[in-house]
């Protein structure tokens, strides 16, 4: 008997509140009516991972942009107005293999991106020559592992990065992985007692970390014990030192159907940008089609060969 394939749609909003106002569950749900999201990817394709950099009177949205029928994502970016109106959107980075999580830093009046790029064993940290255009290679920050999500923040005179890899057993579902140092460019050092967290309900990183009201450094991380990224919780870190590291989740938790019940199945991005909070949100879908979308791929690649 045919079965019918779950696929995962998500969707990027930008919630008109800055991310320490949204550790309230309530208040996300209260400014669903005022989120502004991106236009719709179309026919087997979604927008995922969202962060933001504000350049004049334009908001720069930074994307994963993933097609079913290859299988593959690129970065794309969406230029929006000082009222949030979409103004048009533009490829940022391609490359041969799936790039995502386009983590954007501002240093030193530079821009940097640093993707997802888990499939060619290496993060590499971007930078923009001409922003939002002219990204170029700045450094390998991690070299020879499958690096995942990772995100980083100045803290304390260090930079912190939280990371997961990927490996068998939706490994990067369930651990947390720290490095640190001195510069943003490296070399970066890889904390010793790796991986400093394993839960499925709350270790994958998920967006922008950032400072709580007691000075301790708080990651968004993604619950995926029942579904990828199927909600968000939030760590908060009361010991992050280079010898030692100690964690534990804040009570609220994020659902896709807060902000929208048409994405009620998950929510695993909450970026911060200012007064603004970027979100992704997911509904799954089974379709008899996706067999067909799969079928096409396949030959497709097959003929190329």
């Amino acid at each position: 008997m045919l079965f019918r394939p779950k696929s995962d749609f998500w969707n990027v909003g930008i919630v008109p509140a800055p991310a320490a106002d949204l550790l309230d569950p309530k208040r996300l749900a209260a400014a669903a009516d005022r989120i502004v999201w991106l236009p719709d990817a179309g026919s087997w394709r979604y927008l995922a991972d969202p962060f933001a950099v504000r350049r004049g009177d334009a908001l720069h949205v930074f994307v994963e942009a993933y097609d079913y029928r290859t299988k593959h994502g690129f970065i794309e970016r969406h230029e929006l107005g000082p009222d949030l109106q979409w103004r048009g959107k533009e490829v940022a980075l391609e490359a041969p293999v799936h790039l995502s999580y386009p983590f954007l830093i501002e240093e030193d009046g530079e821009i940097f991106m640093m993707p997802e790029s888990h499939k060619a064993g290496e993060l590499v940290l971007y930078r923009a020559t001409d922003f939002p255009r002219g990204w170029v290679r700045e450094a390998v920050l991690l070299a020879d592992m499958p690096v995942a999500e990772a995100s980083v923040i100045r803290h304390q005179d260090r930079w912190w990065m939280f990371y997961t890899l990927v490996g068998a057993g939706a490994r990067d579902q369930r651990e947390l992985h720290v490095a640190h140092a001195d510069r943003l460019t490296g070399p970066w050092t890889v904390h010793p007692a790796n991986p400093v967290l394993v839960d499925k309900a709350g270790a994958r990183p998920g967006g922008t970390p950032f400072a709580g009201p007691d000075g301790c450094v708080i990651l968004p991380v993604q619950d995926c014990h029942i579904t990828y990224g199927g909600a968000l919780r939030f760590l908060t870190f009361p010991v992050l030192e280079a010898g030692r590291i100690e964690c534990r989740h804040l009570p609220p938790v994020l659902t896709g159907g807060l902000a929208s019940p048409l994405y009620p199945d998950g929510l695993h991005t909450f970026s911060a940008c200012g007064d603004l909070t970027l979100i992704d949100v997911k509904r799954i879908s089974r379709s008899y089609s996706r067999h067909i979308v799969n079928w096409k791929r396949r030959l497709f690649h097959k003929r190329r060969r």
